[in-house]
């Protein structure tokens, strides 16, 4: 089987092309650097030739609201057209648990906006919606940080590994498509500033970390519910403390 991996050459795009080239199908990795232009169309006829699945994990360049809205917009027309153009049996597409609680950001309203387009397609498709990365719990304390102090919301977070979500992309990029909305997430539940904490301690990094319910989550506040999946979704095998301690032994 043939799959093209938009966005082939990042954290979850490159994992996923390796997950499925070793199962054996024939993979194509897909984004600006090997000449393949979702903005303007380029590159995406030659690459979709032959393929029965595209797995979309392309993301925008900027969050800048007009910016991350014509992306998404933009993109997801562009690929669609030509996937349908080309008989593409399965669209399966990388989105976020939480993008309907989350609409005062732009990112988010984006992000709900690719969702509409693809459940519109006549493409069959897939949408796996994943909490927020082990990876990126650095960057959401930098985006708390003012001086020595993070300010992060108490809200309850259920974050999973990057492998474990690429994992579930490579296992659905192989079946057939659910038209329908999966969730992924990771074992265990935290209060954001306490994840912040548990971070901060195992890199000894002397920040204080301030729970304030007012915090924003790039642009939202939380509650309990936001940020965590529902009932039924899939769980990752990875927990957070055994990924932490992996992630300092190689710093």
């Amino acid at each position: 089987m043939k799959v093209v991996v938009i966005g082939g050459s990042g954290l979850i795009g490159s994992n996923v092309v390796r997950r499925l080239g070793r199962d054996g199908h024939e993979v194509v990795a897909a984004s600006p650097s090997t000449g393949v232009d979702l903005m303007t169309g380029e590159g995406l006829v030659r690459a979709l030739e032959g393929a029965q699945v595209v797995v979309d994990v392309a993301n925008a360049p900027s969050f800048e609201d007009d910016t991350v809205m014509a992306f998404f917009q933009t993109a997801g027309r562009n690929l669609l057209a030509a996937e349908y153009a080309a008989g593409v049996e399965h669209h399966l597409a990388l989105c976020v648990v939480g993008t309907e609680r989350l609409q005062q950001s732009g990112y988010f309203r984006a992000k709900a906006a690719q969702e509409t387009l693809i459940k519109a397609s006549p493409v069959p498709y897939t949408l796996l919606r994943a909490t927020q990365f082990f990876e990126f719990v650095g960057g959401i304390i930098a985006s708390g940080t003012q001086r020595d102090e993070v300010h992060l919301s108490p809200a309850l977070i259920q974050p999973v590994a990057a492998d474990d979500v690429s994992a579930v992309l490579a296992d659905l990029a192989a079946g057939m498509p659910l038209n329908d909305t999966i969730e992924v997430a990771g074992q265990d539940r935290f209060p954001l500033d306490d994840l912040a904490r548990k971070f901060l301690a195992a890199h000894k990094d002397p920040r204080t970390v301030i729970a304030d319910v007012h915090a924003r989550y790039f642009g939202s506040e939380l509650d309990d519910r936001t940020l965590v999946a529902g009932s039924g979704h899939r769980v990752g095998p990875t927990r957070f403390h055994t990924w932490l301690s992996l992630s300092v032994a190689k710093d």
